[in-house]
């Protein structure tokens, strides 16, 4: 049986950064090289970077992406890698016109490409193009319409990208149409909260139907909002993992597979759903697995990838996210308004983890109605963690707004959160930081937050987390922090203490709202889920507490659109994932 050595390469790429894609491409094919590999794969749209939204429609985007492509099969063979076939992502433009999807000829396509002896031997163009939650993919590209098929080494690997394998029919039944004897997707499947399981049970039963071997090669890294998690996956035909990669982590996973010979006889033609297969011979040479004529290299199995428990992948989620829009977008530093409570506390921990202490800068702005616990809790919080601190009190500047303009109630306790907001501003002008928000997914819900205030920011590392998460994390971190004998970063007191904005006497945030374990259970039904007031209810939630909590979401849109972006982690972030209008008169409680 012959053997193929495969090398998935799970790494990051930048939006927009043909060249330094390209270059990363040639680093880890040069490795992959070296590893003996005999077939290489990246991650879908690798060359563009994903997603490129709206950089798709421009001609001139895909024009340098298709030049891209030529000159980076041109570089691989000049540097003597043009023997080894690479599968790699761009963005394409279709050849014909499509009448049926109302797209001229020339429309953009998520494509990926085969290089091989400096030139392009194979393209195809994704089938299934997905068109929920943050994906737009019918808005920018046309399907694909073939069966890919590029024989190595005397194998028959069929190529599919990401939503290929997510979706039923198209190319994993074409593919034992087709008899491959491995089935190879490449993806850039954004995180979410529980998303390994199901990415698991979807990669074993697609190899179970497609008949063969299933590689599932994954993204790692982050864009804007989006984290992408790696994971990648490989299976044999019933579904047995071979090799599961790390979580989070860039990493070249090398392995050998025995799989079955390419017949003479080779279908071709239509198969399922109309797709034509398109064959490539690169290789039909064998290496064999086992016999007399069997490799004396050692076997490689590609290894598996200790799973992270759950709050420990949501945390790595969110200081993967929080590192990728740090460095990708060129900033050196960030500044976190640190209260004592604990958002900011735990949004300090995290920016510590993902751009080290040295490049975090907090601020502790205390007013007249701030505890000395909390003044106390924020510079404990800098002395474990070892982030830059300052104290800048904010109680003269509001005596000479109150002086001037007599503010009561709302308005007396809004201006201290606006006031705290332009100075961290004013800071983030004169030393560059980027402001990071602190605010969790339960107050963004309700409204539970000042514009213009604490929403001010370049990023809200937290903006997906429900509260009873942030304290789950904040306690798994301590945790963590404690097994490897450090310094718990987040003092005990910012975890136990009753929440609270401080904006008052005495305040406390059950004033305002409901218990977060009740709160955030009614949000996740209504939110995350998009079940009516009757359904919540029905769940065992007092009417008059739904009722009152519906409206405050609905009611808060207007501030949601204002907030800035932030991680993603779960299946239903507010931005992209909710798009509900500003101006809507419809209530699910009448």
């Amino acid at each position: 049986m012959p053997r193929l050595r495969l090398a998935l390469n799970q790494i990051d790429s930048t939006v927009g950064d043909l060249a330094g894609n390209a270059e990363a491409v040639v680093r880890w094919t040069r490795h992959s090289a070296g590893q003996g590999a005999h077939l290489v794969a990246f991650p879908e749209m690798m060359l563009t970077g994903y997603p490129v939204e709206d950089l798709a429609l421009r001609s001139s985007f895909v024009a340098a992406s298709r030049a891209a492509l030529v000159s980076l099969a041109t570089r691989l063979a000049d540097e003597g890698l043009g023997g080894l076939p690479v599968v790699v992502g761009h963005l394409d433009r279709s050849a014909t016109a499509r009448p049926k999807y109302g797209q001229p000829a020339g429309a953009p396509q998520n494509a990926v490409a085969v290089l091989h002896g400096g030139e392009v031997v194979l393209s195809l163009a994704k089938h299934h193009l997905p068109n929920y939650g943050v994906f737009d993919e019918f808005r920018y590209f046309v399907p694909g319409d073939t069966m890919p098929v590029v024989r190595v080494r005397g194998v028959d690997v069929a190529l599919a990208v990401c939503e290929d394998l997510w979706q039923d029919g198209g190319r994993v039944p074409a593919a034992r149409s087709a008899r491959a004897g491995l089935l190879l997707s490449v993806n850039a499947s954004p995180y979410e909260r529980d998303k390994d399981d199901t990415r698991l049970e979807l990669v074993r039963k697609r190899a179970q139907e497609a008949g063969c071997t299933t590689a599932y090669l994954a993204m790692a890294g982050g864009q804007d909002e989006l984290v992408f998690d790696g994971d990648s996956i490989v299976v044999d035909r019933d579904g047995a993992v071979l090799a599961r990669a790390p979580q989070f982590t860039e990493e070249c996973v090398v392995l050998d597979l025995d799989l079955p010979a390419a017949g003479a006889d080779a279908p071709t033609g239509v198969v399922d759903d109309g797709l034509r297969i398109d064959r490539v011979v690169l290789s039909e040479e064998p290496v064999h697995g086992g016999g007399p004529a069997s490799s004396d290299e050692p076997l490689l199995s590609g290894g598996h990838a200790e799973r992270l428990d759950d709050d420990e992948e949501v945390y790595a989620a969110l200081v993967a996210g929080l590192r990728a829009y740090v460095t990708k977008n060129g900033f050196r530093s960030v500044l976190v308004g640190l209260s004592g409570g604990i958002d900011s506390a735990l949004v300090a921990a995290i920016a510590c983890d993902a751009v080290g202490a040295e490049h975090v800068y907090g601020v502790s702005m205390p007013s007249r109605y701030s505890s000395e616990h909390s003044r106390g809790d924020a510079a404990e919080l800098a002395r474990r963690t070892g982030l830059n601190f300052r104290t800048v009190a904010i109680e003269t500047m509001f005596d000479a707004y109150m002086g001037a303009l007599g503010l009561t109630g709302l308005a007396e306790e809004n201006l201290q959160s606006r006031l705290r907001g332009t100075l961290l501003m004013a800071l983030s002008n004169q030393e560059g930081h980027l402001v990071l928000a602190p605010g969790n997914k339960s107050e963004l819900a309700v409204g539970y937050s000042t514009l213009y205030g604490d929403s001010v920011g370049g990023y809200g590392p937290i903006k997906d987390v429900y509260k009873t998460s942030v304290f789950r994390l904040a306690e798994w971190r301590n945790r963590a922090a404690a097994a490897r004998g450090q310094t718990p970063p987040i003092p005990e007191n910012s975890i136990t203490k009753p929440p609270s904005a401080e904006l008052r006497p005495g305040q406390v945030d059950t004033d305002s709202l409901p218990d977060y374990p009740v709160l955030d259970a009614i949000l996740d039904l209504y939110v995350d889920r998009d079940r009516g007031a009757d359904e919540i209810v029905a769940a065992g939630y007092d009417r008059e507490l739904v009722t009152r909590t519906l409206r405050m979401v609905d009611t808060a849109e207007y501030k949601r659109r204002q907030y800035p972006p932030g991680t993603k982690i779960s299946a239903k972030g507010f931005g992209r994932d909710r798009r509900l209008p500003v101006t809507n008169r419809w209530r699910e409680t009448g």
